[in-house]
């Protein structure tokens, strides 16, 4: 077992720092100062989003903005394009994983959550 206190640990504004990795993925931990943004961009893999402290606004292309605070979680189909604004100073982690249906297929994948 590994243990983490992400609301303790030190990472630096606009430094993201990946504090978990193995073949199923990776966790990378941002500080993202208020006003700030990571523009638009994406991944290959399925991305889920956590707010831990803060507040941030998502934005996709021809969506609107969504936003969320502390507990937020927003999860990223792979490859969907995306910017993240920071409302507040904020962190959060973003852990990205491959998904293979074929390996997991009693799994379903993400739904999409309540809003």
């Amino acid at each position: 077992m590994k243990f983490w206190n992400l609301i303790d640990y030190d990472v630096k504004f606009r430094k993201p720092e990946v504090v978990g990795g193995a073949e199923e993925g990776r966790a990378v931990l941002i500080n993202l100062p208020a006003g700030e943004s990571l523009s638009e961009h994406q991944v290959r893999e399925r991305a889920t989003l956590i707010v831990i402290l803060g507040r941030i606004e998502i934005i996709t292309p021809g969506g609107a903005p969504a936003d969320g605070g502390s507990g937020a979680m927003i999860a990223f189909e792979p490859s969907e394009r995306h910017s993240v604004k920071a409302v507040e100073d904020s962190r959060f982690l973003l852990l990205l994983s491959p998904w293979s249906l074929e390996d997991h297929s009693s799994i379903l994948p993400w739904s999409r959550g309540d809003t």
